[in-house]
């Protein structure tokens, strides 16, 4: 199918984009990547009038690490951020989740900024932003404003950008050294949407886990931050029972859908086992 007609516009800098957006109100959208918008688009479930390309915007593809944080352009391509020094580096699982985004010619087009503005409920770019804690940075001709990842994701394909909002940048604090880090997901096919996925990290201190990260995918309407298995980890000596336990928390938090692909009930079982795995795994990076 063909989308329905639409007005292009193509910006260069961020207040041009802004401009374009704010001339066609709630009825335009903007253009990063287009890996999922012209998708939608083909299939019309999504009728922009207004289509704001914001590919020239140069300003907003970057890779840079500041006093302790690693801030990332909202245009910089998936393939770029994924093959970063500076990212494996300062946040390694962002690094380890990035491979499984999709296919390498997406991963070419596709952007940092497009994946979590869109935030579907099996993308990877999302869980790892909540598990670390990220910050997204949104502008609009009224200023510009920060948003922490726990507060962005709102529900299934929603975020707390407004209509006249572009998110242009995402921080992640840097990964302290000495944690330890996971991210697995179960796919139909490599490449595919993913059934479940879990990001893990954790630090062990004096013998026991701190400051435990999970965060499920595919669990929800968005990516799912599982206090309950975090809480009952946190202050734990590292062993598989203790990963189990938490393991169990998590499947039992999950509220996963059912589909051709998987039943709910396969879908828990999926994320029980995940967790167990990615957080041994982290255990065993860490040490």
């Amino acid at each position: 199918m063909k989308p329905p007609p639409f007005k292009y516009k193509r910006a260069t800098t961020v207040d041009e984009a802004l401009g374009a957006l704010a001339e066609g109100g709630d009825e335009a959208k903007l253009l990063a990547g287009g890996q999922s918008l012209i998708a939608l688009m083909n299939l019309r479930l999504v009728r922009p009038s207004v289509l704001v390309d914001i590919n020239r915007v140069s300003a907003l593809d970057y890779i840079e690490r500041s006093n302790g944080t690693l801030k990332i352009g909202a245009m910089t391509r998936q393939t770029t951020v994924e093959y970063s020094a500076v990212v494996r580096d300062a946040c390694p699982l962002l690094a380890a989740a990035l491979p499984h985004v999709a296919h390498k010619p997406i991963r070419n087009r596709g952007t940092i900024g497009g994946s979590l503005a869109h935030n579907d409920p099996t993308a990877e770019l999302p869980a790892v932003a909540l598990a670390c804690d990220a910050e997204m940075v949104v502008r609009s001709a009224a200023g510009e404003r920060t948003v922490a990842a726990a507060d962005f994701f709102t529900g299934y394909l929603e975020t707390a950008l407004d209509d006249d909002e572009i998110l242009t940048a995402v921080h992640f604090p840097a990964t302290a050294a000495g944690s330890g880090y996971s991210f697995m997901e179960i796919s139909p096919r490599k490449g595919d949407y993913a059934l479940v996925g879990v990001a893990a990290l954790m630090q062990v201190s004096g013998g026991t886990c701190q400051d435990v990260r999970i965060v499920c995918l595919g669990a929800g309407e968005s990516a799912r931050r599982m206090s309950a298995a975090e809480s009952t980890l946190n202050g734990q000596a590292p062993s598989e029972e203790a990963f189990r336990a938490a393991a169990d928390a998590a499947a039992n938090a999950a509220d996963p859908g059912s589909d051709y692909h998987a039943s709910a009930d396969y879908r828990r079982d999926l994320i029980r086992s995940l967790t167990q795995r990615a957080l041994s795994k982290a255990h065993g990076r860490g040490r």
